[in-house]
């Protein structure tokens, strides 16, 4: 057992349990270190987890709950604002911890500060922004403050004995253990905290949607959550990358990465981008700070200028972008490499009962649920206790409507006051609180109409216990009384989302690094589908080729083994692989073939290859329609070594033919009535969308459609000139047959 030696004062007992003499300091004891753990750092580690660092089942931590609760009890739920200083200073009675540290969690739970979704604290004044780092808030005795409006929903029945109430630190007072919250606020607000061992991470939801889904679970266990919560909503907005499974992770496990992209708008006058919402996980200046990075190393050409717009109206980050650049090719770029992009790690690591427990959001719903169940049943009998009290007194009213002269009489003649009650217990035959009650009537409250309009509330009262009873019998009526509650949360507070939500978002996979010899290989690819990669001395030995009777080598190209080979297919996807994932092959056989190898549907076959080192230079996707994209073949590099990318380019129209090109070239787009059009790739627009329907390139009239496409060079036209214009789209010119080389023939 590891030991260790600590100086520490030898003790003796001295036959009381509760003191302890100190006989000598210095000497050493040897203590087992898993004994010094266990008594000094357990109960540390505990406190933190249990008391500090993660949320209870009403969504708050410890400090959020005492500041709340303070504010309440100070009246700042209907009254006018007050003085933070004075909302901290009286915080102190229930949080022993430092002005600073309460008035932190005052400003985070703020509207000013725009952290949360559905903010708790109506301040004025400056709270700082939860997206800057420098822009920091006033102090204390600058900003004023009270409850939001919707913290009714926090209090409601705070007084019905809802929630049990314990004694503060030095037992001057009492303050609740939890709120009774008529809504899920756990899952309405994102919390962060950092225990011993563990952490919480929870993402916010829109308030309409977490009440419509508990709602929904209430009338049905089985509800897919899915369909009414449809994603996280973060209080800065954010375009929310929708992943199936990274979502499926969070709603089940309470695990997952919600990945968030700022909005942006490019302001065609100015030539400039505006940021206006960013990733909660980010803020104004880290952004800045990696784009000016990156500006430095040469990595950001397309960026003039950088500010900071940001004011009273919100958040605002500007780029001024360089003569000719392309917007959207350069946020691809910023989002690849700045907090621009940014993921939202979750993990809800809730303390139920006192114990902490990673749940999933129906799991926390149904946890929800049960305590907002026994808060109802609480406020119920504690109703039902003080209708029956109620009850009690008029019974006792009755006896004295038969005889009030009787009374009267028994209190006049009864010589000591203490005896008043006692001989209004024997002469009417009721309790002592039904006496009391009756004794302490004015006597201009002794008239018969008085008594009877009490009495009459006797009927009232039965049946309101008799409802009061039912409901504590029926689970059906306290299910029915929790929706009620849900919908009028619903109809005053339920706001639009803030995160905009995109669906097919790329799955991001772990990158595998592997080293490659980089030796020259031909690579021969033919139109069934069948790759061949040869080397040149190999090659050099080789005869004729091997291939299938009906098959021919459509492309060939003289490479490395470490290039990319992009295989696009019919299916408007790209498969991905290196030249060093396919055996050195010889001529003499019939190679691998690509579709099995790389495990394409049955349904899709190869349209075009591409070979690269580099990604360099852009692809043309002409179709039938005449519309022509230009995609660099940058945009389809991944981080990742992912082996098929879906919606490579668009399916809107039927493809003609895909080309790739390094350099701008001269290319002859021919159509179905023989006009040629001449038209040089600057004049084709870049996307960075894949998946673009592009640009109208040729115009065509109806039935007509773009039949074949190919260099200038490869059609060697006899007068190009004639077939060029300067601007598209444009219909070209009719072929003759002297304009018309050998490789191009006229139906």
């Amino acid at each position: 057992m590891a030991k260790k030696k600590t100086k520490q004062p030898a003790a003796q007992h001295t036959g009381l349990d509760d003191k302890v003499e100190i006989l000598s300091a210095g000497e050493v004891v040897e203590t087992a270190i898993t004994d010094t753990l266990e008594q000094n750092y357990m109960p540390y580690a505990m406190s933190v987890i249990v008391s500090r660092a993660l949320p209870e089942i009403d969504g708050f931590k410890p400090s959020h709950r005492k500041l709340l609760y303070t504010m309440y009890d100070m009246g700042l739920l209907k009254g006018a604002k007050t003085k933070s200083a004075n909302i901290v200073g009286q915080t102190m009675r229930l949080n022993p911890h430092g002005d600073a540290a309460i008035y932190e969690t005052m400003v985070r739970l703020s509207r000013g500060n725009e952290s949360l979704l559905v903010p708790f604290v109506d301040s004025k004044g400056n709270f700082g922004k939860a997206y800057s780092r420098d822009m920091a808030y006033a102090a204390s005795r600058y900003t004023e403050a009270k409850l939001d409006s919707v913290c009714e929903e926090l209090f409601r029945d705070i007084d019905s004995d809802t929630v049990d109430f314990v004694d503060n630190y030095d037992s001057t007072t009492k303050e609740p253990t939890l709120l009774p919250v008529t809504f899920p606020n756990i899952l309405t607000n994102n919390t962060l905290g950092i225990a011993v061992g563990m952490a919480s991470s929870i993402c916010s939801f829109n308030l309409e949607e977490v009440c419509n889904t508990t709602i929904a679970l209430i009338k049905d266990e089985n509800h897919n959550i899915k369909d009414t919560l449809l994603a996280p909503d973060f209080a800065g907005g954010g375009t929310i990358l929708y992943d199936a499974s990274d979502i499926d992770g969070v709603y089940e496990n309470g695990r997952g990465s919600i990945r968030v992209q700022s909005k942006w708008e490019y302001i065609k006058d100015g030539n400039l981008i505006e940021v206006s919402q960013i990733p909660p996980t980010t803020t104004v200046e880290a952004i800045m700070d990696k784009v000016a990075d990156l500006v430095k190393q040469g990595k950001i050409k397309e960026i003039n200028d950088m500010r900071d717009e940001t004011d009273k109206h919100g958040l605002k980050l500007t780029f001024d972008l360089k003569r000719g650049q392309d917007p959207e090719k350069l946020m691809a770029k910023l989002f690849k490499s700045t907090p621009l992009e940014d993921s939202f790690s979750a993990n809800f690591n809730v303390l139920i009962g006192g114990v902490p427990k990673v749940m999933g959001v129906k799991e926390i719903i149904t946890e929800w649920l049960a305590f907002r169940t026994e808060c109802v049943k609480r406020r119920t009998y504690h109703t039902l206790k003080g209708k029956k009290d109620r009850l009690h007194l008029v019974k006792g009213l009755e006896y004295i409507l038969l005889d009030i002269d009787r009374a009267i009489a028994i209190v006049r003649e009864t010589e000591d006051e203490k005896e008043v009650v006692p001989n209004l217990m024997i002469g009417f035959g009721i309790d002592e609180i039904q006496a009391e009650y009756v004794a302490e009537i004015r006597l201009r409250q002794l008239n018969r109409n008085y008594i009877l309009k009490r009495i009459e509330e006797k009927e009232q009262l039965i049946a309101e216990i008799a409802e009061l009873e039912s409901i504590l019998k029926s689970e059906s009526k306290i299910k029915r009384i929790i929706i009620k509650e849900l919908e009028a949360v619903i109809k005053k507070y339920a706001q639009p989302r803030k995160s905009d939500i995109r669906y097919g978002a790329p799955q991001v996979e772990a990158e595998e690094v592997e080293e490659i010899p980089a030796y020259p290989v031909h690579v021969f690819v033919t139109a069934h589908g069948y790759i061949k990669k040869i080397t040149p001395q190999s090659l050099r030995m080789s005869g004729e080729h091997k291939l299938k009777d009906d098959d021919t080598i459509v492309q060939q190209f003289e490479t490395t083994n470490d290039a990319h080979l992009l295989f696009f297919t019919d299916g408007a996807s790209v498969y991905k692989a290196r030249a060093a994932h396919f055996e050195d092959s010889k001529a003499s056989v019939l190679g691998e073939y690509v579709p099995a190898r790389l495990g394409m549907d049955d349904s899709e076959n190869i349209v075009h290859t591409v070979v690269t080192k580099d990604y360099s230079g852009f692809l043309l996707f002409v179709f039938e329609n005449g519309k022509v994209a230009k995609i660099p073949l940058a945009s389809y590099e991944t981080k990742t070594n992912r082996k098929k990318l879906i919606n490579a380019f668009s399916d809107k129209a039927k493809l003609v033919k895909i080309m790739h090109f390094t350099g701008n070239t001269d290319v002859v787009l021919i159509s179905t009535v023989n006009r040629a059009l001449v038209v040089n790739t600057s004049q084709i627009p870049e996307k960075t969308t894949k998946n673009s329907i592009g640009v109208q390139v040729q115009t065509l009239k109806k039935n007509q459609t773009v039949k074949s496409v190919v260099t200038l060079e490869a059609a060697q036209l006899e007068n190009h000139s004639k077939f060029r214009t300067k601007n598209v789209p444009a219909a070209g010119s009719f072929l003759k047959e002297n304009d018309i080389a050998q490789q191009l023939t006229l139906e």
